[in-house]
């Protein structure tokens, strides 16, 4: 497991280039280290995040047409350019979550929210609109009609609203918001096996992105493989040994 932490709490983790950069970087780090496939993403302090820092970022934003991390080994957190993210990540949020920390949240797999967590996607409100993936993943996962209510408006909610729209999973108290990603995360890790993990991950997003049809085409070449994997071998010995499985991996 990776725990990838936002770290600028005096400035409530709002991001400037430097922790674009570095959040892109820790994606790829999980991506590419076979000892850590299962992500957490957390926030330092009592914010996850306000946002960008836009007076710092703004020159950046209008020079290269938009945050973009597929350079090298990183990963682009909001999975809009380069290489996609294979493993699973958990993301626990507290405190103000806006604009771009929403969709960073939208981006992930699993979401924990705390009960002192405030969203708003306030692009509207500044004179843009969201970049990061909201008008996309936003409408996919609340329904239509219940995205557009915030986003066309930039109001804020609150924790049960956001467990409503199914943009977080599980709302917790305040403080147990990381101990309850870090106990999701620990489910995947100890309950299931890494590849049957990477490739049920990988055909719920190609159903998403290409299609139910693209992604039937796909299911069985792609349990074939696995068959032949000391996974699969490994789950069927559990099986008839009536114990918990020992995965390669974990």
């Amino acid at each position: 497991m990776l725990l990838i932490g936002l770290n600028r709490p005096e400035e409530r983790n709002s991001f400037e280039s430097t922790m674009l950069d570095g959040l892109a970087d820790a994606y790829g780090r999980l991506e590419d280290d076979p000892d850590a496939w299962v992500g957490v993403l957390f926030a330092h302090g009592d914010h996850f995040t306000a946002g960008l820092d836009l007076a710092q970022v703004a020159g950046r934003i209008g020079s290269e047409g938009g945050l973009r991390h597929d350079c090298g080994a990183a990963i682009d957190p909001w999975g809009l350019v380069g290489r996609e993210r294979s493993k699973p990540l958990v993301a626990a949020a507290q405190g103000w979550c806006l604009t771009l920390g929403i969709e960073l949240l939208l981006a992930s797999d699993i979401r924990v929210a705390a009960d002192d967590t405030r969203f708003s996607q306030l692009e509207v409100k500044r004179g843009i609109y969201p970049f990061g993936g909201a008008t996309i993943r936003f409408p996919r996962e609340a329904g239509w009609g219940n995205a557009m209510r915030w986003l066309l408006t930039g109001d804020e909610f609150g924790p049960d609203e956001a467990l409503r729209l199914g943009l977080v999973q599980e709302v917790v108290p305040a403080g147990t918001q990381l101990d309850r990603a870090v106990e999701l995360a620990e489910r995947i890790t100890d309950q299931a096996a890494p590849l049957g993990v990477r490739l049920t991950l990988a055909s719920a997003r190609r159903a998403v992105t290409e299609g139910h049809q693209a992604a039937a085409d796909r299911l069985v070449p792609d349990l074939l493989p696995l068959f032949g994997s000391e996974d699969a071998a490994e789950g069927v010995r559990s099986f008839v040994e009536r114990r918990a499985a020992r995965f390669v991996g974990r």
